[in-house]
């Protein structure tokens, strides 16, 4: 690849670029909202994308969240790139507060009072589909109405800031469209004055030649 690293970066550098990127969290956050925000589509479809994205990280699904959000993105008409950038709702620090909350929120739905009780420290994606009663099951029944919560919260949010920023961006456009219109204008102005200096001029000539005759 034309920008790819000389030499590749070790695997705990790899890590723990992931868990804190080098331009820092807030900076890091910025871009997403800017890139976000520049991408193509309507105000709706930009929102639809991103909170489908970010709704289908309330799920237990790991490892299909790209495509789940792409597949609800989709079927809401949102914009695929969009959807992507949500699924990053679901990292390594939200992920262990995800499935806390998704996981009693479905016990207290389907009524276990035994079985698990609560997620193991070191859970894992393959803990997860291999207790599908006990863990899987409950965590999809808690994620299903947390999902639907998140993608309104997330949509409305993100069509606001989308709004905003495609209309200060047309402002920006429509002022910088001015200026070489009326930098033409003064240009026209001074052609004409041109002008009607030379003509002038041409019609005093022959009157001064007569006078010498």
């Amino acid at each position: 690849m034309l920008f790819r690293r000389a030499s590749p970066l070790p695997l705990h550098q790899r890590i723990r670029g992931v868990l804190w990127p080098r331009a820092g969290l807030k900076r890091t956050a910025r871009y997403a909202v800017h890139r976000l925000a520049r991408l193509p589509g309507t105000p709706h479809r930009i929102a639809a994308g991103f909170a489908s994205g970010a709704a289908i990280s309330f799920t237990p699904l790991v490892g299909f969240h790209f495509l789940g959000g792409a597949l609800l993105a989709l079927a809401l008409r949102g914009n695929l790139l969009a959807s992507a950038i949500g699924t990053a709702v679901g990292n390594p620090w939200t992920f262990p507060f995800i499935w806390a909350w998704i996981f009693g929120l479905g016990r207290w739905i389907l009524g276990h009072t035994g079985g698990v009780k609560e997620l193991p420290s070191g859970l894992s994606i393959t803990h997860i589909f291999d207790n599908f009663w006990g863990i899987f099951l409950p965590m999809l029944a808690g994620g299903l109405p947390t999902a639907l919560l998140a993608w309104f919260l997330f949509y409305f949010p993100v069509r606001r800031l989308v709004t905003g920023y495609q209309a200060a961006r047309q402002r920006r456009l429509s002022r910088r469209g001015r200026r070489p219109r009326r930098a033409g204008r003064r240009l026209r102005r001074q052609e004409a004055k041109g002008q009607d200096a030379g003509q002038s001029a041409g019609q005093g000539a022959p009157a001064s030649v007569e006078g010498k005759t």
